[in-house]
């Protein structure tokens, strides 16, 4: 019979924390979460209130006895907390964590390869991250990496679900429904984006497959921009066709109407729609037997299902 863990999630609140911590109660394990938010109160889990960021945060009592520890803190709004959070916050945890835990699970970004507009990016490929965000966390995964702890990071692209923070795919919806979407650039058009289940999935791989240890994976699926918008159209339940306009013309226009506040389509979604790039995720799959648990077509018709 397997031994019922003792389980300590960071960020235990969020997105994909939360989701997490579900999934460990539900084997049986004991869950020890740590956020800075506010949570309802769950008799199953332990709750740490504080902050990364925060000096005088007792993160003994967090982290004592603990066999599997996940970093999924993060910010992704501010940029001047992300220092403190990503790389000071995870440096004093890791700092503490020594001789107290198991492994370190750590939920890291593709963003460490930088901007990625063509080809595909596996786990050999290069470092380099743009971006405050992805600096920090790159940076935090350096950290984790020469801690001495046994660690797994995993790297997942665009992440969404039912609760997802991204705004990004309720905001092209919403065109969709409204009419003014178009297709900008190139047929041959990627999107790249991972479930939440599949994450958490994968993060539990890393977490008790031994295969994991000193090793990081990327994660994510890849749909062509026309096969996105069929799926989102057949969750709205909408039958449309739309235009086609060429990628430089896009790129013309987005430079006057960005000017305008909260104008949905930026430079960055620009090249996120106009891109060819594919994050492999053959080594998780053929190192821990990851499978993924629906397609993205099928999770896109839920996605735009629940909007209606």
């Amino acid at each position: 019979m397997t031994k019922n863990k003792i389980i300590a999630i960071t960020g235990g609140t969020g997105f994909i924390g939360n989701l997490l911590a579900k999934a460990h109660i539900q084997r049986g394990d004991s869950v020890r979460i740590l956020s800075r938010s506010f949570f309802p109160l769950d008799d199953n889990i332990n709750y740490f209130y504080g902050d990364l960021s925060d000096p005088t945060l007792d993160l003994h009592s967090f982290l004592v006895d603990v066999d599997i520890v996940y970093n999924c803190a993060g910010e992704i709004n501010n940029e001047s907390l992300m220092d403190s959070v990503h790389v000071v916050g995870v440096q004093r945890l890791v700092s503490v964590a020594h001789g107290l835990v198991g492994r370190w699970v750590q939920l890291s970004s593709v963003g460490a390869y930088g901007k990625c507009r063509r080809g595909c990016i596996t786990e050999k490929s290069r470092e380099i991250p743009s971006g405050v965000y992805e600096i920090t966390k790159t940076k935090s995964d350096n950290i984790v990496r020469k801690s001495g702890i046994p660690y797994t990071i995993l790297r997942p692209s665009n992440v969404f679900g039912k609760s997802m923070n991204n705004q990004s795919i309720f905001q092209l919806i919403n065109s969709i429904k409204s009419g003014f979407f178009f297709y900008p650039g190139s047929k041959k058009a990627l999107m790249n984006y991972i479930h939440v289940t599949d994450v958490v999935n994968a993060l539990m791989l890393c977490g008790s497959r031994k295969e994991s240890l000193g090793k990081h994976y990327n994660i994510s699926q890849a749909i062509e921009i026309e096969g996105m918008v069929k799926s989102l159209l057949i969750g709205l339940k909408l039958k449309r066709k739309f235009i086609r306009i060429p990628e430089f013309l896009t790129r013309a226009v987005v430079k006057i109407l960005c000017l305008i506040p909260a104008f949905p389509l930026t430079e960055s979604r620009l090249n996120a729609l106009t891109g060819d790039c594919v994050y492999s995720s053959s080594k998780i799959s053929a190192e821990l037997g990851f499978e993924f648990n629906s397609t993205l077509e099928e999770e896109f018709k839920l996605i735009a299902k629940n909007t209606i």
